[in-house]
C-alpha cells in the first residue's frame, strides 16, 4: 500500500486477514459480495474510532 508522503504503515487488515477471521467465525471464506460490505464494515468502524484511539494512545504516553 502506498501512502502520501510514502511514510511507513504501521498497521493495515488484509483481505487474507479478513478471510482468515470469516473462516474462524463462520466457518467458511466470503465471498466477493461479502468482503465489499466487510470492507465499508471496517472503514467506517476504524475511521468512526480513530480518534479515540488516537487519544488513548497518546494520553497513555504522556502519563509515562
Amino acid at each position: 500500500m502506498k501512502t502520501k508522503t510514502n511514510s511507513k504503515i504501521i498497521f493495515s487488515i488484509s483481505e487474507d486477514d479478513v478471510q482468515i477471521e470469516a473462516i474462524e467465525k463462520i466457518g467458511r471464506k466470503l465471498t466477493f459480495d461479502e468482503m465489499q460490505i466487510a470492507k465499508k464494515g471496517l472503514e467506517f468502524g476504524i475511521l468512526t474510532g480513530i480518534h479515540i484511539i488516537y487519544n488513548t494512545i497518546l494520553s497513555e504516553m504522556i502519563k509515562k
